[in-house]
């Protein structure tokens, strides 16, 4: 009566049921510890892990090592929309004094940490130039995807700490600010160690045009999406009527915008988020919009957390010792300590700059830019980079995402 195949376990079906369940359990676990908000990533990528282990009907992945576009269109799509979304957090810009901690981190801890971590992989992990320069460009950005903990909070709510608005208006600008580290290890790898040969197009190109035309191209972004949102048609503004996925589209056309003009679309969407927030600052527009990215950069990062996961036992087949250190000095030396020192001078508390120096996590940007980059160039380290950058992920999420909600009360108290 029914088909021999009528039990026959689907591997796409086992993969949704399976997805579901982490998700779920990954908010729920931590509930019944702590009545706080659920820190949820290192379970999703943990589970994500067990999963592939664990449950033989799991699908396979593509292995990033060998098919990395796919997994760069996800990480691209997710850090874009959690750019403008940084953006949207802030309700104020002023004074312009509180600037100055991000500041630094931007312009001195950010090269520090670069600079650090790629003369670790040359010297300790044995990696080339290129390889080096490019670990330090992947690892050297916080991400805005997985640091929402730290973070402001949504619009209207004025939970503006110093040490979140820190931290959110770091995680929102180093990104695009690390992409010229990034073609710096392409160069390299094309033309090898000769300055002379590349140093003043990638200093007028990479670093000066890219990123001006990036800046140019959010402003000018936000503040003609604010004229559709608010003020055109005078009488039938889209902000009294529409839904939020005009952000989605805003956020959309801007990037690809800037990218065809070749200038930074990780900071152009930023920059746009920060200026349209300007325009009718208490109107609630800005809350639905807001929400709106949110669920949708939710949604994506829990999908690419898990599958994260379940590629790592694959990944951490080529994991050795010195890669574990390299993580461990990243995480626990490097980017405190260069923290630490971007900020002194600063009047931030003792206590906030422990915090800030502390919690700058890694996570789906540092995805993003190693897959941009084995997709644009062939790296002779690439599985080396691969297992390194997996392992900082994890721990970072680990040992942040468990502690943060812990510290973010310490400091709030």
């Amino acid at each position: 009566m029914y088909p021999d195949d009528f039990f026959d376990l689907s591997a796409y079906h086992v993969a949704l049921t399976v997805i579901g369940l982490i998700m779920i359990t990954a908010r729920w676990l931590p509930r019944l510890v702590s009545r706080n908000e659920p820190v949820s990533a290192p379970l999703m990528i943990l589970f994500g892990a067990a999963a592939t282990l664990l449950i033989p009907a799991m699908p396979p992945l593509p292995d990033p090592r060998e098919a990395a576009r796919p997994w760069e269109i996800v990480s691209e799509l997710c850090v874009i929309i959690a750019l403008f979304g940084t953006g949207m957090r802030i309700d104020s810009l002023r004074p312009w004094r509180k600037w100055g901690p991000t500041g630094r981190l931007l312009g001195i801890a950010m090269p520090l940490t670069i600079a650090a971590v790629a003369l670790l992989g040359y010297t300790v992990e044995g990696l080339t130039v290129a390889g080096a320069i490019l670990l330090g460009a992947v690892l050297a950005p916080t991400d805005p995807v997985l640091a929402v903990d730290v973070q402001v909070g949504p619009p209207h709510e004025g939970q503006e700490h110093p040490v979140r608005f820190t931290l959110t208006t770091e995680a929102g600008l180093n990104d695009g600010l690390a992409f010229p580290f990034v073609y710096l290890g392409l160069i390299v790898a094309a033309e090898g160690l000769n300055p002379g040969a590349w140093l003043v197009d990638w200093l007028v190109w990479d670093v000066v045009y890219r990123i001006t035309v990036g800046v140019a191209v959010g402003w000018a972004g936000g503040r003609a999406l604010g004229l559709a949102f608010f003020s055109l048609p005078s009488g039938a503004p889209l902000a009294d009527t529409s839904s939020g996925v005009l952000a989605l589209a805003g956020v959309l056309l801007c990037y690809g915008s800037t990218e065809l003009i070749e200038g930074y679309g990780f900071i152009a969407v930023a920059v746009m988020g920060l200026t349209l927030r300007r325009v009718e600052e208490s109107h609630h527009f800005h809350r639905r919009l807001h929400d709106f990215t949110e669920s949708i950069e939710d949604a994506l990062t829990a999908l690419l957390l898990i599958a994260l996961g379940s590629i790592l036992p694959m990944v951490f087949a080529d994991l050795t010792w010195n890669q574990v250190w390299v993580a461990l000095i990243l995480i626990l030396i490097v980017r405190p300590v260069a923290g630490w020192l971007s900020l002194l001078g600063t009047d931030l508390p003792y206590r906030d700059r422990a915090a800030v120096s502390v919690y700058g996590v890694r996570g789906i940007g540092s995805i993003y830019y190693l897959c941009y980059a084995v997709t644009h160039m062939e790296f002779v380290n690439e599985s080396q980079l691969w297992s390194l950058v997996g392992l900082v992920i994890l721990l970072s999420t680990m040992l942040h995402g468990f502690s943060v909600t812990w510290a973010m009360r310490k400091i709030e108290d």
